[in-house]
């Protein structure tokens, strides 16, 4: 079969994007997987699709998958690069759009020079509703690769660990990170987050994503870093949160508020590949 897509990305965290506005999704886990390599396919970082609406409230739903094949219920660059594709293609022409994600609708809003705004919803703390299988508490405590690891939970539409370091240039992401993203106690694995405050409006963040890997940006992992350390008292409302592929802007009220992020999506190319 030969797949058309469009090459996009959020702050370096790249997609492969599919149309499956009028036929559905037909790839499977190891087509996904041999697609996202970077050596034999095309290579992303989420393969995002997008489909007809399921909820009558929303104009569209994306599905997205990881690079390894597995599904994900959330991805904040990616629902940006999804209403900077509608837009271009013609399919979405208001400035505010209610879209479905798999864990729920999400509304995106058109801003100058590329630049797009989402509602990511409010964070769930709840260990059942992450999930996560230990007591509540923050922070949580588990052993890790012979060490004792502190860290925040937090759902954003899927599940992230958040570490607060003093140098995040120096963070264990490849170990830690990586293994905290498997650890028995996330039973659907999380996004693994290494957040270094400068100041109250400035953090700086690497994430190791679940079934991806470390990537440049993680927007649902920004937000998450935000929701833990404000609640903490630790940050104010307006944080700019510095990733190795640039920066996001995220709003938080706290308590029962949404997550508002705000960052560019940018087409790489258009193409077509045979599978």
């Amino acid at each position: 079969m030969t797949l058309r897509f469009s090459k996009m990305h959020g702050l370096g965290n790249d997609f492969v994007m599919v149309d499956c506005r009028t036929q559905p999704f037909a790839l499977d886990t190891a087509q996904i997987a041999r697609l996202g390599d970077r050596h034999f396919g095309v290579g992303f970082d989420q393969l995002l699709t997008i489909e007809p609406a399921r909820d009558s409230k929303c104009i569209f739903r994306y599905g997205i998958y990881n690079a390894d094949g597995s599904p994900s219920g959330q991805c904040g660059n990616g629902v940006r690069c999804v209403a900077a594709w509608l837009h271009r293609a013609g399919a979405l022409t208001a400035k505010t759009a209610r879209l479905e994600s798999p864990s729920g609708p999400v509304t995106v809003e058109l801003l100058d020079a590329g630049r797009v705004r989402v509602d990511m919803g409010v964070p769930c703390f709840a260990p059942d509703k992450i999930p996560l299988r230990l007591a509540e508490a923050d922070p949580y405590r588990l052993r890790i690769d012979a060490s004792d690891i502190e860290f925040g939970a937090v759902s954003m539409g899927n599940p992230h660990a958040v570490i607060e370091v003093a140098d995040v240039a120096a963070a264990p992401l490849k170990t830690h990170g990586a293994a905290l993203s498997t650890n028995v106690h996330f039973p659907q694995g999380c996004n693994a987050g290494f957040a270094q405050i400068v100041d109250r409006a400035h953090l700086r963040l690497r994430v190791w994503e679940r079934g991806a890997g470390a990537t440049l940006a993680c927007g649902s992992g920004a937000c998450a870093a935000v929701a833990v350390l404000r609640r903490r008292g630790k940050l104010d409302a307006e944080v700019a949160v510095q990733l190795p592929g640039g920066t996001l802007d995220i709003h938080w009220d706290g308590a029962d508020a949404p997550v508002w992020m705000s960052g560019p999506a940018e087409f790489v190319f258009e193409g077509e590949i045979q599978l």
